[in-house]
């Protein structure tokens, strides 16, 4: 990521301490600010609105609106209002973690919010988790992937997912499978693929280290054969000499976990020069019309076919009718949906059903800490995504991923394959 998203970790870091050192006196505040006064409710949705990613954020955001027209924007006597929050950089088109900070702080001053979709990176999720939590607020991610959010593990940094949660009670669930279950995918796709030497790259952001780093243990147990891992500079102008290396290492699979924005495309077109034989797989952050469309800076229609691009977006046939009805309604009000569209209106159909099953389908009082109790309650919920659960931890436990090749800037999908 560019610029001021390197600090993410000490940020991160500052957030959780703050929040285990809070005073008693913040305790019962947060207390009374549990139950929500009036007959207004407010959801607030976080997405880049900036930047190479923007395209998948609008996604997001399209796809919640959806949701909340299903129901009128209203719960029994209670009006459900939907405040979007941008945490891209206008300059850089990059993720900011300071104004992710600052997005959560304004919202955790509005007495109506009864909850928060986001945030759309995990290294976004990692600064907003800890804040939310401590005012019991219930946030449900339609894109954040990261093992460590949730679950420890040797995919996971040290102190997680035990310092996002200063309260000690989990608040943050996600729609998507997490990156062990896309590792898994990524190790059984490289092994049909007859990878023999692979080499992994990440921009060194939450998502791209935490995926380089789940696969790495996925690839081990697939008897992959790793030949070199590292991070690279996502501000560079030239990767030559990085490309020149993955060539000298004999690698004939590479790896690349990013975001398009971190010179996605610039990596990829050196790597494929240096290396023509080399096949390319990218993560879930590529998988946007910014990387694959060279209309829109993407990469260049010559590589098409050596780029195998994995998301957690199925084709629509693989959903039940729901999802199909969703891909149709989507396609008529927006045009063609990019992969994160169906999982942001799956994050917030599943927020207004945890709050309609708290507060008894908008006939009590709305209280914070129900609506997290209902979310961690849902179990075989039939949704557009097919039926899932959430789990103690707050993964779904949903195990798809899409497998989709590159055909003339485009994403097609190829295939489900289960993690």
């Amino acid at each position: 990521m560019i610029g001021p998203s390197r600090a993410w970790p000490a940020l991160v870091l500052a957030v959780a301490l703050l929040a285990v050192t809070l005073t008693s006196c913040g305790s019962v505040r947060a207390e009374t600010q549990n139950k929500i006064d009036g007959e207004r409710l407010t959801i607030y949705v976080s997405a880049p609105r900036y930047g190479a990613s923007s395209v998948s954020g609008q996604a997001v955001l399209q796809g919640a609106e959806l949701a909340l027209g299903h129901i009128d924007g209203a719960i029994g006597s209670y009006r459900i209002v939907l405040h979007v929050l941008n945490d891209a950089n206008i300059k850089t088109g990059a993720w900011d973690p300071g104004l992710t900070s600052a997005n959560v702080h304004a919202a955790m001053l509005d007495r109506s919010m009864i909850g928060y979709i986001g945030d759309f990176n995990s290294g976004a999720s990692a600064i907003s988790i800890p804040l939310l939590n401590r005012m019991s607020i219930p946030q449900i991610s339609a894109t954040s992937t990261a093992v460590g959010l949730t679950s420890g593990g040797p995919e996971a940094a040290p102190g997680e997912p035990a310092k996002y949660y200063p309260t000690g009670r989990r608040t943050f669930a996600r729609v998507v499978p997490n990156d062990s279950v896309q590792a898994a995918v990524l190790a059984r796709l490289q092994r049909e693929s007859d990878c023999q030497k692979t080499f992994v790259l990440d921009d060194g952001e939450v998502d791209g280290r935490d995926i380089a780093d789940a696969f790495q243990v996925a690839a081990k147990s697939a008897g992959l054969h790793i030949v070199g891992a590292t991070e690279y500079d996502p501000t560079a102008t030239t990767y030559l000499s990085l490309a020149t290396a993955i060539r000298q290492s004999g690698a004939d699979c590479v790896l690349i976990g990013a975001l398009t924005e971190d010179h996605a495309v610039l990596l990829t077109r050196q790597i494929a020069a240096a290396a023509p034989e080399a096949q390319i797989f990218g993560t879930a952050g590529l998988a946007e019309s910014t990387y694959v469309d060279p209309r829109l800076g993407g990469i260049p229609l010559g590589l098409d076919s050596r780029v195998l691009i994995t998301s957690p977006a199925l084709d629509p046939s693989a959903y039940p009718p729901a999802g199909r009805r969703f891909f149709a309604l989507y396609a008529r009000r927006y045009g063609n949906p990019q992969p994160a569209a169906i999982f942001g209106y799956e994050a917030m159909s599943l927020m207004l059903d945890a709050i309609s099953r708290a507060t008894h389908q908008g006939t009590i009082e709305a209280t914070r800490s129900n609506v997290v109790s209902a979310l961690f309650r849902t179990h075989d919920r039939h949704s557009v995504l097919g039926t899932y659960s959430i789990d103690a931890r707050g993964d779904t436990s949903l195990n798809r991923y899409g497998v989709y090749r590159v055909v003339a800037g485009g994403l097609r999908f190829l295939k489900t394959v289960r993690g």
